[in-house]
């Protein structure tokens, strides 16, 4: 049975893609600085969900997560970086909030790449495993748009995180990528956005499950490459 991690994973995207993921005979360890809707996920006919908490602004939270990943878990085949706060509408880079900016910063760029760090071990282990960096086109040079600046910028970090890391792990087999799920009807994308939830859990299932010749060091969304 193949393992899989899921941050931020308590509500919304993220409990959507423990859904889906458990749905397929996945293990899944469903994380979260809170238990709080993590209940919602638990009801499925295959694989199986387990809940630890996870701060992943908190680098004390990190280590005490890995530290339970290695004793406890063991090999893990899939990490997915789904955690993101502040899409900042009401600010610009002129009148941006840098408590804002550095909230943003430690959950959406800095969380992912030290979890990576802490794992990466046990994402070894199983020669070959996938690393799924939950982003957005906000972080594209080429199709984002004035401002959220503190959401942009960090994701923009990701992206270049995501690169940076297919290279680094490309000798250990682990394929890299960042998903765009695209605007969601989620807290944070709103009721009017176009997209289900479902449809953007789906999306960064393609990546999480992509096989052993798939691509790595890419932005995509439904499995159909994105500009940077």
């Amino acid at each position: 049975m193949k393992t899989a991690i899921v941050t931020g994973a308590n509500r919304g995207l993220g409990l959507e893609v423990v859904r889906q993921l458990a749905g397929q005979g996945v293990r899944v360890l469903l994380t979260s600085r809170t238990e709080a809707g993590a209940a919602g996920a638990m009801q499925v006919e295959a694989g199986e969900i387990i809940y630890h908490q996870l701060d992943i602004a908190d680098p004390e939270s990190i280590q005490s997560f890995a530290n339970y990943v290695r004793t406890d878990i063991g090999t893990v085949d899939v990490l997915i970086n789904n955690a993101g706060i502040h899409y900042d509408t009401f600010q610009n880079t002129l009148t941006a909030d840098f408590h804002i900016v550095e909230e943003a910063w430690q959950v959406n760029t800095l969380g992912p790449w030290r979890l990576i760090q802490a794992i990466y071990p046990q994402l070894r282990k199983g020669g070959g495993g996938r690393v799924v960096n939950v982003s957005s086109a906000s972080g594209s040079f080429v199709e984002s748009w004035p401002g959220t600046p503190a959401y942009a910028v960090t994701k923009a970090a990701l992206n270049m995180l995501t690169l940076k890391l297919s290279a680094d792990l490309a000798n250990d087999k682990i394929l890299v990528n960042a998903v765009c799920p695209g605007w969601v009807r989620t807290r944070m994308g709103g009721q009017n956005a176009p997209r289900s939830v479902e449809e953007g859990a789906h999306s960064i299932l393609w990546a999480a499950l992509l096989p052993d010749d798939g691509p790595t060091g890419g932005f995509f969304r439904d499995g159909e490459r994105l500009p940077w």
